[in-house]
């Protein structure tokens, strides 16, 4: 079930308005019975791969906490791991391993036999067996006490509003909410409903407006120049973060609505200084899961062969192997851990240099040079990460720099730009976006708001649910959020 769909909009008032009608001790029930619907919308079948691993996953959580060895401690989170990232790799990787087992097998004239399975990827996958894991190894690790109740570990699991795409919640912040009792608080609805409202706004007027814009000029490269393909790139930047910034936005704002607080995902990302800021405000649940379980335990037995470049590139590349697989996300992460890699020996180097250096780039000159490179480094990466093969954004990258000195084609393709009704409406609906990013910078716009007169707030709110209304993709078939492949 789509967030931006009508299915949705039946759904969650429904199941909110019961919620608050059910006494606290069946409202788990309730939740999970919800959950385990809006899930089945997309697959029935797949939600007995949910099933197992989270019977496999609340034993374990159990013979971890009661186990008096740490040999046994290790074997039961051995075998919980096991089974999650054994349902993780043979839906996601085994036909992208066995792919590449094939090609070898051509080039050398081996004999394989092996042909890739007929089988479909079980939506959000990846995000629900990272948090599942995350229980796990919490409990392993003593920070997390053993969910005896197995339907609220279930709901831990299956929650409806981050099922699907996140954010990636850690044990010690979701569990416990599920036992304590919410009462129906006016402001606090009002405010989730606000917060849904503004990703729905991201995701069907800006979001889905762009898609079509972008998808031929990735779809035949060869055809278009480099300014084309830059500003089709440019395009898929303000996508990506809208369709997924949106999603995280509707499921923290939907979790809120029912009493819930849900790990902030996004924190306007393009405005960093560095790339190993924009990690730290781009899809915070998932970086800050590799950080924890990947990232500090690899620095912990870091040896002098493998310093923290190596183990960041590493991570990273990861991190490309989770979004998909394919070449071209490997990539996309590799470039990121390259990028982490040589941003620490820069930083490295900055802070070696005289103070008398660092006082010839203030901040006012330095900040925007900084935000410029970033963005020019993370839209790059953005080629691979869009790109339909890695012979695919191979060819746009050495078409990046072609046509710049042809003026009339640049004349024209900026008359044609601007000149778009569709590019027009998207276009304010991005400054929208945008002034609200540089409120959020300087504090919190909710705050300023709450100062301002009744009358101005509810035009910007009814203005904001107008335009969705007049101007976002909704009456049509619901796209999916693009985060829901991985």
């Amino acid at each position: 079930m789509l967030f931006n769909s009508l299915e949705f909009a039946l759904f969650f008032p429904l199941v909110t308005i019961l919620y608050f009608i059910l006494p606290h001790r069946h409202r788990w029930w309730l939740l999970l019975g919800a959950s385990a619907y809006f899930y089945m919308a997309f697959v029935p079948v797949y939600i007995l791969i949910l099933g197992v691993t989270i019977v496999v996953d609340y034993f374990a959580g159990i013979f971890i906490e009661e186990a008096r060895s740490l040999e046994r401690k290790k074997a039961y989170l051995t075998l919980s791991l096991i089974a999650n990232i054994g349902f993780l790799a043979f839906f996601k990787y085994f036909n992208f391993l066995n792919s590449n087992v094939v090609a070898f097998a051509e080039f050398v004239g081996w004999n394989y036999p092996i042909h890739n399975l007929n089988i479909i990827l079980p939506i959000g996958l990846s995000f629900h067996t990272f948090q599942a894991m995350s229980y796990t190894i919490e409990v392993f690790r003593g920070r997390q006490k053993t969910e005896r109740h197995f339907g609220i570990y279930a709901l831990y699991v299956l929650f409806f509003p981050q099922l699907v795409a996140g954010p990636i919640e850690r044990p010690q912040n979701v569990l416990h909410q599920f036992h304590e009792e919410h009462f129906f608080d006016y402001q606090r609805v009002a405010d989730g409903l606000k917060l849904m409202a503004w990703g729905l706004f991201k995701k069907v007027v800006i979001a889905d407006r762009l898609a079509p814009l972008i998808d031929p000029y990735y779809t035949n490269p060869q055809a278009f120049s480099g300014p084309e393909l830059v500003l089709a790139t440019a395009f898929f930047a303000v996508q990506i973060f809208c369709d997924f910034s949106g999603y995280s936005d509707i499921a923290i704002g939907a979790a809120q609505v029912l009493g819930f607080k849900l790990m902030v995902n996004f924190k306007r990302p393009y405005l960093a200084l560095s790339v190993s800021e924009f990690w730290k405000r781009w899809h915070i649940s998932l970086s800050s899961w590799f950080r924890d379980y990947l990232f500090f335990p690899l620095e912990r037995h870091r040896s002098r062969w493998l310093g923290q470049s190596a183990n960041l590139f590493f991570v990273f590349l990861i991190s490309g192997l989770w979004h998909g697989a394919n070449w071209t996300y490997i990539i996309w992460g590799g470039l990121h851990g390259l990028y982490l890699a040589l941003e620490v020996q820069i930083q490295r180097a900055w802070r070696s240099l005289p103070e008398k250096f660092h006082a010839v780039f203030p901040g006012w000159v330095l900040f925007p040079v900084q935000r410029i490179a970033v963005l020019l480094l993370v839209g790059y990466a953005w080629v691979f990460f869009r790109a339909e093969s890695v012979g695919s954004a191979l060819l746009i990258s050495s078409r990046l720099f072609s046509g710049w000195t042809d003026g009339a084609a640049l004349l024209e393709l900026a008359r044609s730009t601007f000149s778009s009704y569709e590019l027009l409406i998207t276009f304010s609906a991005m400054a929208v976006m945008g002034i609200v990013h540089r409120f959020q910078e300087r504090g919190s716009l909710r705050a300023l708001l709450a100062q301002k007169p009744a009358a101005l707030r509810w035009v910007l709110y009814v203005g904001i649910l107008v335009c969705i209304l007049v101007f976002g993709k909704i009456y049509e078939v619901p796209t999916d959020f693009i985060y829901f492949q991985f």
